[in-house]
Formats: C-alpha cells, structure tokens, sequence
C-alpha cells in the first residue's frame, strides 16, 4: 500500500505513530476475520482502531 510513498514522507508517519511502525494487511486480515465469525455473532456493531495509537480523538 505504501510503495509509491516517499521514504521520507513515509518516515514522518511513522513517526506519528505511537507503535513506531506501519500497520501489516496481516494484521486487518485477523481484525476483519475475527468479526466476520462466529465467536462475536451476539455483537451488534463496534468501532476498531487500528492505527497503531495514532487515531487519538
């Protein structure tokens, strides 16, 4: 997802985040099959950050 991003550009977001990396696909993969199955078929709806810390409201 990042490739065409400036090293530098990319540098300064990483920097922002609190983990000190950018997140990997693997890591949404696990998040979106986790709620796709069936140990959270009572839930009703939520809101996941997965920014690494850098979401902060």
């Amino acid at each position: 997802m990042n490739d065409s991003t400036a090293p530098d550009v990319l540098e300064h977001i990483t920097g922002l985040i609190p983990m000190q990396r950018i997140g990997r696909p693997e890591e949404v993969a696990e998040l979106v099959a986790f709620l796709a199955s069936d140990r959270v078929s009572f839930s009703t709806g939520a809101l996941y950050d997965i920014s690494g810390g850098r979401a902060t409201y």
